[in-house]
């Protein structure tokens, strides 16, 4: 089990993609997290709320996994029936690796994806908030 230090990003001990992530991912991720909310909180209240835009279209960790999973799956479908059978094997193998994401929280390409940055929506939600703050007046926040 990871230390709390390691969920404290999100505030939320049932994160299961934090606790299915290495520490040093997670620290990454935190890291260059709290390198933005310092880097936006200085900018002027316009660049802010535009980074606040962006923040809100992110797609995250959930998203990614599930459109990636879906297109493979689909492709494997459509590919099977017009080109040979053998590529309804594509789906029966990326399905079950979405059914274990949504049971367990980790999947082959979770630490990938992961190290490539892509966030949960906490994280997302960490650095939004903060900005948010900002925006208000709250020079306070972290």
């Amino acid at each position: 089990m990871l230390a709390s230090h390691h969920l404290s990003a999100t505030g939320d001990e049932a994160d299961r993609v934090r606790r299915a992530t290495s520490p040093a991912v997670n620290d990454e991720i935190d890291r260059r997290t709290q390198q933005n909310i310092r880097h936006f909180s200085g900018l002027d209240r316009q660049d802010i709320l535009r980074r606040i835009d962006a923040l809100e279209r992110e797609w995250d960790i959930e998203r990614v996994l599930e459109v990636n999973a879906s297109t493979l799956a689909l492709t494997g479908l459509v590919l099977g029936l017009t080109v040979n059978r053998r590529w309804f094997m594509l789906p029966g193998v990326v399905l079950p690796f979405l059914l274990q994401h949504g049971l367990q929280g980790w999947c082959p390409p979770l630490p990938i994806l992961r190290r490539l940055g892509v966030r949960t929506r906490g994280e997302i939600d960490r650095e939004k908030f903060a900005l948010l703050e900002t925006v208000r007046g709250n020079r306070n926040a972290p």
